[in-house]
């Protein structure tokens, strides 16, 4: 706190929800991406000085440097959004997780249409039984089909998030938002939400940086329902996060390592490759086998909270999309490069009309 003359002027309370809160102008939600992936706008913003400069994407490349790590999360967006009907009548679909073959667990509304024991048709040879109810909309379906991710890749649509707006008639809209809500380096199955920094990487930009020498590994961090979890609490410290799994191979763990102890540069793309090293670093040493290294190698499942206070052992530069008010991923932002710069950059690419979000603009934390 501050004193002025008699009076006492009172910092913000950091442990505040509603302190991680700003104004934002509906327009500024991008509804679509644009034409090229890495035409979008990117702020950098200096850590060290508090300078914001406005520059492209296309301009990432200049700002590292020969030896740099470049960490990607490779997880693939499976088409998880799906309508199915009861009785005629069209209910939404999240599929969120598969528990074995046939079995998935599935987030959908109106959710007080479904009760254990309904049945809902997705197309001809397409059915499941609805064998568990949860909150908030969670159920458990049992398909007559084992095969349901295949026949998602036929029906299903990409899970954007619902701030875009979409129409389930839309089939060309359909297919762009299979091809753009996706990194032009996922890999592997598994996330219901797009690793939205890396939805700005094209083949130009990844060979710029090769050729420059910048070095690149990529971890697995299966997006779910934790990275759009709502805070429905008045302070930071009562919020509970769902887990989340992540992985990381023998390889990118003997990268990250050596550049750890060579005091090079460890930049994550997004705040889904964040949580995956910052909680590998916290295992268990005797967990993995990357020797001498912070982040052993391995499969595991995280619900780590990254908000102001947290002290971070591996990420050195964070390129991340421009985040909900008072969501997690605003305050993991915040925690990196400290709350009040954070804010002053969102309302700075308010000003500069950013775009904002999935399909929006990005910031680079240096």
């Amino acid at each position: 706190m501050k004193l002025f003359g008699n009076v006492e002027l009172l910092r913000p309370d950091p442990s505040l929800v509603t302190n991680f809160d700003f104004p934002l102008p509906p327009e500024l939600i991008a509804q679509h991406p644009l034409p090229e992936r890495d035409a979008s706008r990117m702020m950098v913003v200096s850590r060290s000085g508090g300078r914001i400069v406005h520059a492209r994407f296309r301009d990432f490349p200049d700002y590292a440097s020969r030896g740099d790590l470049v960490v990607f999360n490779d997880t693939r967006v499976i088409p998880a959004k799906a309508w199915g009907k009861k009785e005629g009548k069209d209910i939404e679909f999240l599929f969120v997780r598969e528990r074995e073959p046939g079995l998935w667990e599935v987030l959908c509304r109106p959710a007080k249409r479904l009760r254990p024991g309904d049945r809902v048709d997705f197309g001809p040879g397409f059915a499941a039984e609805v064998i568990a109810a949860g909150e908030e909309g969670r159920r458990v379906l049992r398909f007559d089909a084992l095969r349901v991710l295949d026949r998602l890749r036929e029906i299903g649509f990409a899970p954007l998030p619902p701030y875009i707006k979409r129409r389930k008639s839309d089939t060309p809209q359909r297919e762009r938002d299979l091809d753009r809500y996706q990194t032009v380096f996922a890999a592997r199955d598994g996330a219901i939400a797009a690793p939205t920094a890396g939805l700005h990487f094209s083949p130009a930009v990844l060979s710029a940086l090769a050729e420059k020498g910048v070095d690149s590994a990529h971890v697995t961090l299966e997006v779910g329902p934790a990275t759009f979890q709502p805070v429905r609490v008045e302070r930071i410290e009562d919020h509970r996060m769902l887990e989340e799994t992540y992985d990381i191979s023998e390889a990118a763990a003997a990268a990250i390592g050596a550049a750890k102890r060579e005091g090079r540069t460890v930049a994550a793309v997004g705040t889904t490759v964040v949580r995956a090293l910052e909680s590998a670093a916290r295992r268990d040493p005797a967990v993995g086998t990357a020797a001498g290294g912070p982040v052993p190698a391995g499969r595991d499942a995280t619900s780590i909270f990254i908000h102001p206070g947290f002290k971070f052992k591996v990420v050195d530069r964070l390129l991340t999309n421009f985040h909900l008010p008072k969501s997690t991923l605003l305050m993991l932002v915040s925690a990196f490069a400290g709350r009040e710069l954070t804010l002053e950059a969102y309302r700075e690419a308010v000003r500069e009309r950013y775009r904002f979000f999935s399909y929006g603009d990005c910031m680079l934390v240096l």
